[in-house]
């Protein structure tokens, strides 16, 4: 991509100063398959030195570019192999060791966050899995900026439904040992179906093993000024005209990421990978997801018509996405995390915004059930249960869902979850507590849909 239209950057450069757009992230994903050994020190120490090769100049970089073009840069962050695989033939592995240090890395650095503490046992594990998903609550508690995620499900191979069971009972556990800071460890989690191997968001971003020894991805946010720019429309324009004017606004946000995306990783010379347009929302007023549904007509999150307001924003985010880049890529949508949007704090605070209804809405959105906070005492099988249902919703669609629950410890419905920053806070809501225990531990793998057999 060669040319930019100065104009609509420039109309973009308003969109900044007044409607909260923003480069949510840039993201480094660093291939770490060259780091394997038998030994975990070793292992552990090339990791460290790698990251820092690698990574040293990106947050500064960032900054830089922060500064020449006047485009906040919320989050700085890397993205590496999953470390299941990177460690598994160590003879001596120590997991939370290897968490540790890519914590102690990420501070060096001075980036936000780091993901890949992940696994991808969407048809079983292996012994290396076993061993490591056991690891996850420890790593999670005893790390700041260390981001873990499972992949349980794809629509070629079905729902692992052990790996359920074992992901809830990770949840559960990494909210335990957190229950001082309303379980945090549980919100740097997140189980997908059909993972996306360039996603810059955490905490679900790693870097897979198709993908080149380093890029950059960067993800682009800006709810408040689609809501503005809807706002700006006559209150009877029709919804194909509200999906145009979103596409038009999809497509200058873009341009300006790929803008942002393609200087830094020359700065830090490597390939610019992808763009990700995901409308990512914060707590702050005017940058909410929920606040488009009121801008489109809606009382708020969770009326009847929210689904089907959000499949529009979400396809016409795409459309206006793909035509600025031909690197769109991520998840790019739009995302509906309870805890980090105003309106649907508000909505779900006033019990108008229930998880079913969540629930329906991640059949048209970018991923799923995010930053929700349940009862500490919720039953293990009840996750799992809700996961499961996630996941399916996820293969039968061929698409992206995901579950980032919270089982706030001592907490009940109508108390509060506080998690700070971009994490924001939410109300403790319902769930349903019919048993779904004896069909969760059945176990097995539930199979692929038959239109998995289309090669």
């Amino acid at each position: 991509m060669k040319d930019f239209n100065i104009q609509n950057i420039m109309e973009t450069i308003e969109m900044i100063k007044v409607h909260h757009l923003d480069i949510r992230t840039v993201t480094l994903a660093l291939s770490l398959r060259d780091c394997a050994s038998e030994d975990i020190k070793k292992t552990g120490t090339k990791i460290y030195d790698k990251i820092l090769r690698h990574a040293g100049n990106l947050a500064k970089y960032a900054e830089d570019l922060e500064n020449e073009f006047s485009i906040p840069i919320i989050n700085k962050r890397i993205a590496i192999t999953p470390v299941s695989i990177v460690a598994e033939s160590c003879t001596n592995p120590d997991y939370v060791y290897l968490a540790q240090m890519l914590d102690k890395a990420a501070e060096e650095v001075g980036i936000d966050f780091i993901g890949g503490y992940s696994a991808l046992i969407e048809k079983g594990c292996t012994k290396g899995d076993e061993k490591f998903i056991e690891s996850i609550p420890e790593a999670l508690a005893t790390t700041k900026r260390v981001c873990s995620s499972l992949n349980l499900a794809t629509s070629k191979a079905g729902i692992n439904m052990l790996g359920v069971l074992k992901t809830a009972n990770v949840i559960k556990k990494a909210a335990e040992l957190t229950a001082e800071a309303d379980g945090l460890g549980a919100a740097k989690f997140v189980c997908f179906c059909n993972s996306v191997t360039d996603n810059p968001f955490m905490a679900g971003a790693y870097c897979g093993v198709n993908e080149p020894e380093a890029a950059l991805n960067v993800g682009v946010s800006g709810p408040g000024v689609v809501r503005w720019a809807i706002e700006n429309m006559p209150k009877t324009a029709d919804l194909g005209e509200v999906a145009n004017t979103i596409k038009k606004t999809a497509f200058k946000i873009t341009t300006t990421g790929e803008l942002i995306g393609r200087r830094l990783a020359k700065r830090l010379d490597i390939p610019f990978g992808v763009i990700d347009l995901s409308l990512a929302p914060t707590p702050a007023e005017g940058d909410s997801v929920a606040g488009i549904f009121e801008a489109m007509g809606l009382e708020a999150a969770g009326a009847h018509g929210t689904t089907a307001a959000l499949a529009m924003l979400n396809d016409a985010v795409k459309k206006g996405g793909i035509m600025a880049s031909s690197y769109v890529g991520g998840l790019s949508g739009a995302f509906i995390p309870v805890s980090e949007d105003a309106g649907m704090i508000k909505a779900a605070r006033n019990g108008v915004l229930t998880i079913d209804k969540l629930e329906a809405m991640t059949s048209v959105c970018s991923v799923g059930l995010d930053m929700i906070a349940i009862p500490g005492n919720t039953p293990v099988e009840t996750i799992a249960g809700i996961i499961a249902d996630e996941m399916a919703i996820g293969m039968i669609n061929k698409k992206t869902t995901a579950v980032r629950i919270i089982p706030v410890p001592g907490k009940t419905v109508g108390e509060e979850a506080k998690f700070g920053g971009l994490l924001g806070e939410a109300p403790i809501m319902k769930v349903n507590k019919l048993d779904s225990s004896v069909f969760v531990n059945r176990l097995g793998r539930i199979p692929a849909p038959l239109h998995s057999l289309n090669n």
